[in-house]
């Protein structure tokens, strides 16, 4: 393990140690078992009921698509994408266990932050505009538009929002999509964009996104009817069982 991975895990520990007392108050406040008191370890890093932490690495999860965390969640568990922290945490649960759990998030609607936007050149601003709202037709670079909505919130079933979201955790993910490091179900539409963007674009693209305000209404957008390419889903569980046993918690 490098340093800084190990300075990570250490500072993630620290934050699950600090969540203890709140979960104490969550077993008084709720039923023993209750989804509201499982979910405290992932608050431990995403912050209050999925709000994001300040250093920005941590993402927002309340609001996003119930099918996009489950997606996340099994990407995780099945090595397609690769935190150590993450991958302990859902590495033993169960698929219906991990769909109870993006729903919970899924469901926390929470106003967000002003946006903490990166000092960049107008310039890179306005090409990261043109790759977000246009796209780079020579390229073969769709409008993320296209994906992710108008407003860029998402859209159902499992398209995440774009907004509300750090610099450097956006050029975190686009490079890791861009790097083979973060994979998908196929077909992985992501890694292909990421390939074709070089890397002044993926910058560009992610500081333009940083600066953006969110809507008030942050909610994903309905279904897009047709997507400009084809991008591979994880099915969702058939039925939720009804032990604790079954579920795998």
């Amino acid at each position: 393990m490098s340093a800084r991975a190990l300075r990570r895990c250490i500072a993630v520990l620290m934050l699950l140690h600090a969540a203890a007392p709140r979960a104490a108050e969550a077993v008084a406040a709720h039923e023993i078992d209750s989804i509201e008191q499982r979910v405290l370890p992932c608050m431990a890093c995403h912050g209050q009921e999925g709000r994001a932490t300040s250093d920005g690495y941590y993402p927002r999860i309340a609001g996003k698509p119930a099918g996009y965390l489950y997606n996340q969640l099994l990407n995780f568990r099945e090595g397609r994408r690769n935190y150590a922290m993450m991958t302990y945490v859902v590495e033993r649960q169960s698929d219906a266990y991990l769909f109870e759990i993006a729903g919970f998030f899924a469901a926390q609607q929470l106003p967000y932050p002003p946006p903490q936007a990166p000092d960049v050149a107008a310039a890179v601003l306005e090409r990261g505009r043109q790759l977000v709202t246009q796209g780079d037709a020579a390229k073969q670079i769709p409008a993320c538009q296209a994906c992710h909505g108008a407003r860029l919130t998402g859209a159902l079933p499992a398209t995440p929002g774009l907004l509300g979201l750090s610099h450097d955790y956006l050029m975190a993910q686009l490079g890791a999509w861009r790097e083979g490091n973060r994979h998908a179900h196929a077909p992985d539409c992501m890694h292909d964009v990421a390939q074709r963007l070089s890397a002044a674009d993926l910058y560009a693209a992610a500081a333009w996104l940083a600066t953006q305000p969110v809507p008030a209404d942050a909610a994903p957008a309905a279904a897009i009817a047709r997507l400009p390419l084809a991008c591979g889903s994880a099915p969702e569980p058939a039925a939720v069982p009804a032990t604790q046993e079954e579920s795998g918690r």
